[in-house]
Parts: structure tokens; sequence; C-alpha cells
């Protein structure tokens, strides 16, 4: 069996450099660090894992505490885009990802129990209910986290300036001469759907627009089929909305179906605007036009802030809102007949 001591006679390092490659130390040139990889490549060399925790002190396991309430899971493409982005930085410094759960070995316990029994050495957080208090247990413990679209003091955060891009899709629409625009938020028990409302009713009020309680209706759980029905709410008005800015994608298909069903064509009759801008809404007729949120930064972000906590580097929590932009398509124009 190949050890660090065959490679670092293959190489010429030191027994010592080699085992800094393997166990991430960041004092170690890149040059050195790819020829010592692509040797122990070429030599078929495995890491022990059970000396590389000992040596360490690390588990090189990254918990990732993932619920969300729209049924669609992992599956959701917002979600699967972000973890997909903070696995790639995690798994090239050399770390695994385990999915944690309330529930070990068919008992229900807890979050911080689970990691406990796992060792991991930090969690990533996505949540849909934040006032669990098992979340709660976790936050309070010395386990390192970072927490997506959340926003608490006591752990690192990482989310998109929701606020600033709701402002950004109601000046959008204001430009194209709308006066009537309603919004499907995705509701007030989420810091997305908080911060979008606000962010729209502010701008509402900054472009001396009327924000009238009937125009702001919730789509639960941003799923198409609520964003649908909340268009059709929206439809039965006296006076209906000329634009709908939708608090995200799938709302906003869900949305489009629900005009086109009713006789109206999107955007000829009604705008509608989404947030998240995920792949499909390029591909959908017609082409959705949203505000973008950077999956891939949110994702790498997350994952070097955690990392770099699990090496005790930071001082404080981090917060981090990273910035957003108007992706403009097909399912906005000016308004037909604007008063």
């Amino acid at each position: 069996m190949t050890t660090i001591y065959d490679i670092a006679k293959r190489t010429g390092y030191s027994p010592t450099t080699v085992s800094k490659v393997f166990n991430n130390y960041s004092d170690v040139r890149e040059k050195t660090r790819q020829d010592i990889l692509r040797t122990a490549r070429e030599m078929g060399y495995v890491p022990n894992a059970h000396a590389r925790t000992l040596t360490t002190k690390k588990s090189w396991t990254i918990g990732v505490l993932f619920v969300e309430s729209t049924g669609a899971g992992i599956r959701h493409p917002f979600f699967s885009a972000v973890i997909e982005s903070f696995k790639q930085v995690a798994v090239a410094k050399g770390y695994a990802l385990m999915f944690i759960s309330k529930d070990v070995g068919g008992k229900q316990s807890g979050y911080l129990e689970n990691c406990r029994i796992r060792g991991v050495d930090g969690v990533v957080v996505f949540l849909s209910d934040y006032e669990d208090p098992y979340f709660q247990e976790l936050l309070d413990s010395d386990i390192p986290t970072v927490v997506l679209d959340y926003e608490t003091p006591e752990s690192h955060t990482v989310c998109s300036d929701n606020w600033s891009g709701a402002v950004q899709a109601v000046e959008y629409l204001a430009g194209l001469g709308h006066r009537r625009i309603a919004h499907i938020s995705g509701g007030v028990n989420t810091t997305p759907g908080i911060r979008r409302q606000q962010g729209y009713e502010a701008a509402m009020l900054e472009q001396k627009l009327d924000l009238r309680d009937s125009y702001i209706v919730t789509g639960a759980y941003y799923s198409m089929e609520s964003g649908y029905n909340a268009m059709l709410e929206l439809l039965r008005l006296p006076e209906p909305p000329t634009a709908v800015f939708a608090s995200g994608d799938l709302l906003a298909f869900g949305a489009v179906k629900a005009a086109q069903d009713s006789g109206l064509a999107v955007p000829g009759d009604i705008s509608v605007m989404g947030y998240d801008d995920i792949e499909l809404a390029r591909y959908v007729t017609p082409a959705l036009t949203t505000v973008k949120q950077d999956t891939e930064l949110l994702g790498s972000r997350a994952a070097e802030i955690l990392l770099a906590a699990i090496d005790k580097i930071p001082d404080g929590k981090e917060a981090l809102a990273l910035p957003v932009e108007v992706i403009v398509r097909d399912s906005c124009a000016s308004p037909a007949n604007e008063e």
C-alpha cells in the first residue's frame, strides 16, 4: 500500500510537506500541491480517513441541513443550484457533505444530536421554519454554521439583497409606464418573503404609486399552484393590475398560466415579472423577465465562509448580502390601457 513516504520519495518533497497537502494546509505553494496530488493519483494513494481525523482533529465532513416546504425538495432549481455550488468548493477543499435530519437510528432527537453523532465539522443550513427549537439548539452550540436566506446575529449568514431586488423590479415596471402594480408575496414567514414585500412597498411609495392592500396576495410555499391561485384572485378585483411582480419564478410561472387561462395575453394584456432567474425562466413562453440571484456565488461564498469558520479564521459573525439584477426578457411590456 502506497504511503506518504513513498510519495515523498518519488516527488523529492519532505513527508511533512506531503502530509500538509493532504490535510489542506495553506502554507504550501500551489505548484508543490499539484505535483504531490498528481503523483498520488499516479501511485493510487488513498488517504486513511481515521488517521487524517486524528492528525487534523477534523472529520472532514460538513452537514447539510435542508428542509423546505414547497414539496420539491432539493429538486427545486434554486436550492439545487446553490447546493451544487457549495459542494464544489467544499469538495475541492477535501470535505464530504452529509444531510442532517432530526432522526438518528429511527429515533427523533434533534439536529444538534445528529451533528454530534456524525461528528460534522460545520453545518450549512437551508430551512423553511427558522422558529424550529431544534434549529435554535444548533445555533446555540459551538458547531460552526452558515445559514442561507435568513438573518440572525447568532450565525454566519449569506443571502441576496432581497429588498433591493424588489425595488429594482418595481422601478423597472414603473419605467415601462405601469401604475397598477401588484405583488404575489412569498409570505412573511421567511426572510426573502419579508424583505421582497418590504422592498415592493417602499418602491411603490417612492414611485408615488397607489399601494393597495388588495394588490398584495400571498403565494404559499413559492409554488406554481399558489402563483396561479394568487393571479386569479388579482384578476377578480374590480380594477385588476396591469403588472404583477412575483416573489419567485415558480410563482410567476403559475401567474402567467392563470392569466392565459383567463383569456389574457402576457405581456399584451398584463405583464408578469419573477424573482430568482432559474434556468427554466429563459425557456418558457413568454421568456420570463425576472430578478437574477447569483446562485453560484451564493453557494461558493457560503462554503468559503463556513470553511473559514471551521478553521477559526474569522472574528465575529459575517452577514453577507449579495447584489441582484433585473434580467429583461419577454413577459413585460408597456401597459396597453393604463389610465
